[in-house]
């Protein structure tokens, strides 16, 4: 028994030092490298660990093969470790930014549900930021995400089972000699070295970025004092994570090394293969003709040229103005525009509105599918501060809104260029006998998309925004059926804290709230009215107006509410699954349609309603009019947040709330 103990003794302490004493190089990756991948990640002929490879939406994994013991026990303090690596970011744009790669330690090589985009192919949108991961990450990340609090879109940041940094910097290295700080971007397509280092004992992790020429700086870019023993397993895998969103872009290792309780070996940089180059390839050169041939093809390519060059200038023919230049990518040529949608052929309509004609199209040099409204308008005094306000928008960055791109002038036209939905718009799944009927699951996280998206409008950009056109033909149905609001065609600005001066009636019949019709004036409280009647369109698949049945949406389901039949107003597909969420928005969707512009909820309230933070007001407190809902004595919504101080603050229960005095049952 005593001779097994010793046998069991020696060979713990035998693992121990193995761990202790880890190390490897990788000086450039042959195809024989000893390297766990997955997703889209390979090896290629020169070397190069390509995580990902020309891909759109894709992830891409590698890690070093073996579990590496990071300590001794569950309890036990994590060792001192020690890596570099070189790396290179290339983009078919070398100024647009994609998404970034990760230097990660995982307790599993697989990374199993992770996400492509945003998510760095680290995590996913249910368990990122779970203390259960156990994960840590040094992120290289190229883009900027709001709902991760990213700084900008060239940063490095320590991630702790989250992509929301606990530390990020923007990126770039103090020089040796005088400390001055240098930028470096992360998508130049230039290869770059980095070193992170972390110490057991003083508990502190620092992250150094360098050109691949420059020795290791003595300060390094990023540091942190951190203990990383809760977060790492006793065993763990360590390797890279990166992932594509809509611009093709490479990431590539070109070499690695690691240490365990030590610093890690310098890398042999004459060794390392080199990056794949970027941007058109070179011409290759022709062989000598005569010269006597050459001149006299040179003659008519030089006439032929003459004639078509005047015939395309003419039909590619387009306004610009000289404050237009300085909107530089938000402009586009409408060569361009033309060439991506095949000439705007009527194969590639994906649209009719009101407002203009949609077309699918493709960018030929970036394969980048884009969506292209055709709007007419007149040459007015205006114009400039319409584009204006367009480039701007053209800023927003949100998850649940489709990204304006940019535009173009020709001719009497405006051209907006989205990025582009594959599904379409919501309308086409509620209406006109659809082919695809959406489940109460997915509508009530449209829902909530498209709420989240007008909060992110109203108050948390920096200007206030009016979109002024909410309504389920302009909510887009993306890839993985999130809604995405789009057609910011007739949206306004203005600063937070002053009063918004709109005032041309903008907007679709059945969504205009009745202050917006009467004087035209647009606020964010319209956008709330045009809100509830999208409520009621998507809870009981009917258009807010029915012109053949001279019927009003809100009208007809207030009516059921008064008759005690709220829910016989819900769309007969849903079944009768999800009672108490159809009924939250059924009377979330009469509050948001009052029709007085004080007693309908600011959009935080919406959202804080439908996520259940936040209760619906009695509807006892209601009456009815000839005009709609009103409220008695003029009460506010706003009053009666402030009667319920704590109900910010706590979740509450659908059930509880909807069965109890909450806007129950109707008379």
């Amino acid at each position: 028994m005593l001779s097994e103990l010793l046998i069991l003794l020696v060979s713990h302490v035998t693992l121990v030092a193995v761990a202790q004493d880890l190390s490897f190089i990788y000086n450039g990756f042959k195809s024989s490298a000893d390297l766990s991948l997955d997703g889209v990640a390979s090896f290629t002929s020169s070397g190069l660990l390509m995580l990902t490879n020309e891909t759109k939406q894709e992830q891409g994994h590698a890690f070093y093969p073996k579990p590496v013991t990071f300590k001794n026990s569950a309890n036990g303090s994590a060792f001192s470790f020690s890596t570099s690596f070189l790396f290179g970011i290339v983009s078919e744009y070398p100024k647009l930014a994609s998404h970034g790669l990760a230097f990660v330690i995982a307790p599993t090589r697989s990374l199993p549900g992770s996400s492509a985009s945003q998510y760095l192919g680290l995590f996913n949108e249910t368990n990122n930021g779970k203390v259960t991961n156990h994960v840590f990450a040094v992120e290289l990340d190229t883009s900027a995400w709001p709902e991760f609090s990213d700084i900008n879109d060239n940063h490095v940041g320590f991630d702790i089972n989250s992509l929301r940094s606990v530390k990020s910097t923007p990126a770039g290295y103090y020089a040796d000699h005088g400390g001055k700080f240098t930028n470096l971007s992360l998508i130049s397509g230039k290869p770059m070295q980095v070193w992170v280092d972390y110490d057991g004992i003083r508990k502190q992790i620092n992250a150094t970025l360098a050109p691949i020429h420059v020795d290791k700086p003595t300060t390094p870019l990023l540091s942190m004092d951190y203990d990383l023993s809760p977060i790492l397993s006793d065993t763990s895998y360590l390797g890279f994570s990166s992932a594509t969103g809509a611009v093709e872009t490479s990431h590539c290792i070109l070499g690695w090394s690691f240490k365990m309780n030590g610093q890690a070996q310098a890398l042999e940089i004459s060794q390392l293969p080199k990056l794949p180059r970027f941007g058109p390839k070179k011409a290759p050169e022709f062989l000598t003709i005569g010269i006597p041939v050459i001149s006299v093809i040179l003659v008519i390519v030089a006439a032929s040229g003459v004639v078509y060059f005047i015939r395309r200038k003419r039909k590619f023919a387009e306004e610009v103005e000289d404050w237009e230049l300085d909107y530089g990518p938000h402009r586009f040529k409408y060569r361009d525009l033309y060439i991506a949608t095949k000439g705007f052929r009527e194969k590639e309509l994906i649209g009719v509105g009101g407002f203009g004609r949609v077309y699918k199209g493709v960018l030929s040099k970036s394969k980048v599918e884009i969506a292209v409204k055709r709007v007419s308008h007149e040459s007015r005094q205006g114009m400039k501060e319409f584009v204006a306000e367009i480039v701007s928008i053209g800023r927003l960055r949100h998850r649940n809104l489709v990204s304006l791109l940019g535009y173009c002038r020709r001719k009497g036209e405006l051209l907006l260029v989205y990025d582009y939905m594959p599904n379409g718009s919501l309308d086409k799944y509620l209406h006109d006998q659809p082919k695809t009927t959406l489940t109460w699951n997915q509508r009530f996280r449209v829902i909530k998309g498209v709420a989240s998206g007008l909060l992110y409008l109203h108050e948390e950009w920096e200007q206030v925004v009016i979109h002024r056109d909410v309504k389920a033909s302009n909510v887009l149905i993306d890839g993985e059926l999130n809604g995405r609001l789009g057609d910011f065609g007739l949206a306004r600005l203005y600063n937070h804290g002053t009063d918004p001066q709109t005032t041309r009636i903008a907007g679709t019949l059945g969504y205009l709230a009745p202050e917006q019709a009467r004087g035209g004036k647009a606020t964010t409280s319209t956008d709330v009215y045009a809100f509830g009647a999208f409520l009621l369109e998507v809870a009981c698949g009917r258009r807010p107006v029915v012109a053949s049945q001279d019927t009003i949406l809100v009208d007809w389901v207030f009516s059921h509410w008064l008759s005690g039949a709220l829910l016989d107003a819900k769309d007969p597909n849903l079944g009768t699954d999800y009672v108490a969420e159809v009924e939250l928005v059924l009377k979330l969707g009469l509050v948001c349609s009052h029709s007085d512009p004080e007693g309908r909820p600011s959009m935080r309230q919406v959202a804080q309603i439908l996520e259940g933070y936040l209760p619906l007001p009695e509807i006892s407190s209601f009456d009815i009019s000839a005009s709609g809902l009103t409220f008695r004595n003029r009460q506010g919504f706003s009053d009666f947040v402030l009667s319920h101080p704590s109900s910010v603050d706590k979740a509450f229960s659908y059930t509880s709330s909807i069965a109890g005095s909450q806007l129950s049952g109707g008379k």
